[in-house]
């Protein structure tokens, strides 16, 4: 119901940009950068100097997560499915790169990151899910964001018991809601980081109203990358 030139909105959960920020990264930050932030600092742990593999790191909460853990200090393992996506992931600061379109997924994993990865970022399931999770690094933390490949991938249990690794499940929309004060500084926070410049939202393409069903096709066919914004009205 997003999709409208007008809506009624509760006025306790709305917030307000800051001057310096305009509509379109406004509209980009709350469910990327939100999901982002929450995943990896809270239930991710993470520190600086640590090692984070980002799968689909070309998407909106792969791009977010990529910049956000680079703020915080940590060493980026971008991983998507081409080239080109591998591109404009290395442009928002990844430190290493790995294309899992081709070839031997795991092994040019252990030839980048020969300890694994201390946190994985998984919004994508499917075979990559298992293949990441045999490669985390001792007392490793896999987070499970979604499932863009459409499988709901079953893992071995033994899997956790031998890294001693942690399968950390991550639901942004809950958090929310029954955790709202912290929700809400953990947006100020994004906020300012936009404003200083530590983080560069990707807005890549800009529809309007009438061209909405456009936008959501080219999210379905894997061919975005960064956020997608509707304009109600453009002008």
């Amino acid at each position: 119901g997003a999709f409208a030139e007008e809506v009624v909105a509760d006025v306790e959960k709305t917030q307000i940009s800051p001057e310096g920020i305009g509509h379109d990264v406004a509209a980009s930050l709350n469910i990327v950068y939100g999901t982002s932030y929450h995943a990896i600092f809270d239930r991710g742990q993470l520190q600086a100097g640590e090692t984070i593999l980002v799968l689909g790191a070309a998407g909106g909460v792969g791009l977010a997560t990529v910049e956000l853990a680079k703020a915080g200090g940590a060493t980026v393992i971008a991983a998507a499915s081409s080239d080109e996506k591998l591109a404009v992931c290395k442009e928002r600061g990844a430190d290493m790169l790995l294309n899992y379109g081709e070839g031997d997924f795991r092994a040019k994993l252990k030839e980048i990151c020969p300890k694994g990865p201390d946190i994985i970022y998984d919004p994508v399931g499917g075979e990559l899910t298992e293949k990441a999770f045999r490669s985390i690094g001792w007392r490793g933390r896999h987070l499970v964001i979604g499932f863009a490949a459409g499988e709901i991938p079953k893992i071995p249990l033994n899997l956790a018991l031998l890294k001693q690794a942690s399968l950390v499940g991550v639901f942004w929309g809950e958090y929310t809601r029954r955790e709202p004060k912290t929700y809400e500084n953990d947006m100020k926070t994004i906020m300012d980081w936009v404003l200083e410049a530590r983080i560069k939202p990707l807005v890549s393409g800009h529809y309007s109203l009438a061209d909405g069903g456009k936008a959501i096709r080219h999210i379905a066919d894997r061919k975005a990358v960064g956020k997608l914004v509707i304009e109600p009205r453009q002008g």
